[in-house]
């Protein structure tokens, strides 16, 4: 099976489904030939019909979409070269495996013998080799994804769009599929638009992740900066971080949780502000006991009680009431000999360490 790959790009798309409200506000998305690139974010923030402009279905209110350089905006679905697979798998329940693979083709009066082909190797590509004669009711709910995933395949687009095919399987089989179409999608190089809502997903299977909140994009960037690095106090908050608001003084953060020092290049950019937001990720925190370290000695330190304790099997996981009323959850990994394990009861005096390398700053205009 061949494909012809392309570069997409969104630019400035701004799209909604009646003239007083926009679902999408000035999208830009430029994709590379043969990129996988995730949307994510919540319900109702575009995802989809983002997909749908790029498919065809929705044209923009304003904006433009390229396939490589050349202006698709006004193309009709059927000539963009762009295959969709949505959550429901819609297959035709009187059809065989092999007819609903087979339709596009058909539609396109494919040749037949060349139809038999190309959907013989989409079914080999799924790994449905000799289900070709059953009806979608003798499948699971993976496999009907699987058939669906080949109909689209079947048409060599160039362009392949998936609004959360998985979401509807349970654990084992996502796992399952995802591996099997990011196998897919690096084999045959296709360019890969994929939706979904979780973050573990995203982040596993894509080469970038665009983060839509409210219409717009908060940041496009690999996965691991939405864990190393986040744009936004927005994006922060997405992805687990706690973020806090605070005035700056001088070369300190004054927060409801406590002070936190500024590195001197942030104090340096931040001398037009005075407001700032800090953020730290609970999984780089550690939980340090009363007297387990003098205060004075505590770097970034916001004291607490322990609320709860969770034995996760490997790991532990904190609750801890922070005394300005914050719940911070942290986990901790069972090491070999437990020895960083902290041994505290619940309703005990604790304090939450954040490392400096593990704060996140984000400066404010006056």
């Amino acid at each position: 099976m061949t494909t012809a790959s392309t570069r997409l790009q969104l630019k400035q798309v701004s799209a909604g489904y009646d003239s007083a409200t926009f679902v999408l506000r000035d999208l830009s998305l430029d994709v590379a030939a043969g990129e996988l690139v995730a949307l994510l974010g919540p319900s109702g923030c575009g995802k989809t019909t983002a997909l749908k402009i790029i498919a065809g279905l929705l044209r923009p209110a304003r904006g433009d979409v390229l396939f490589g350089d050349e202006a698709f905006t006004r193309v009709p679905a059927e000539r963009r070269g762009a295959a969709m697979v949505f959550q429901k798998p819609l297959l035709f329940p009187y059809l065989t495996v092999a007819e609903n693979v087979a339709f596009g083709l058909k539609m396109r009066q494919t040749p037949k013998p060349e139809t038999a082909r190309r959907v013989s190797e989409a079914l080999r590509l799924v790994q449905l080799e000799g289900y070709d004669a059953r009806r979608p009711k003798e499948l699971s709910g993976g496999q009907e994804q699987r058939v669906a995933l080949a109909r689209a395949l079947v048409t060599e687009p160039r362009v392949l769009l998936l609004d959360e095919p998985f979401s509807a399987l349970d654990v084992g089989l996502r796992a399952e599929m995802r591996a099997l179409v990011r196998n897919l999608q690096r084999r045959l190089g296709i360019t890969t638009i994929f939706v979904t809502h979780d973050q573990e997903e995203a982040a596993t299977m894509a080469d970038r992740i665009g983060l839509l909140l409210d219409g717009r994009l908060e940041q496009f960037s690999p996965p691991r900066e939405f864990y190393t690095a986040p744009a936004t106090p927005a994006a922060a908050r997405f992805f687990g971080w706690k973020v806090v608001e605070g005035d700056l003084h001088g070369c300190q953060i004054e927060t409801p949780l406590g002070s936190f020092a500024l590195p001197a290049d942030v104090a340096r950019a931040g001398s037009d502000s005075h407001r700032a937001a800090l953020a730290f990720h609970p999984a780089r925190a550690q939980l340090v006991t009363a007297n387990g370290e003098a205060p004075a000695t505590v770097e970034n330190r916001l004291a607490g009680r322990l609320e709860t304790v969770i034995d996760l099997g490997t790991r532990l996981r904190y609750t801890v009431a922070l005394s300005a009323g914050e719940l911070v959850e942290l986990e901790i990994l069972f090491s070999n000999d437990h020895a960083y394990v902290p041994s505290v009861e619940t309703g005990a005096r604790v304090f939450v360490k954040i490392p400096a390398e593990a704060v996140k700053f984000f400066l404010r205009n006056k």
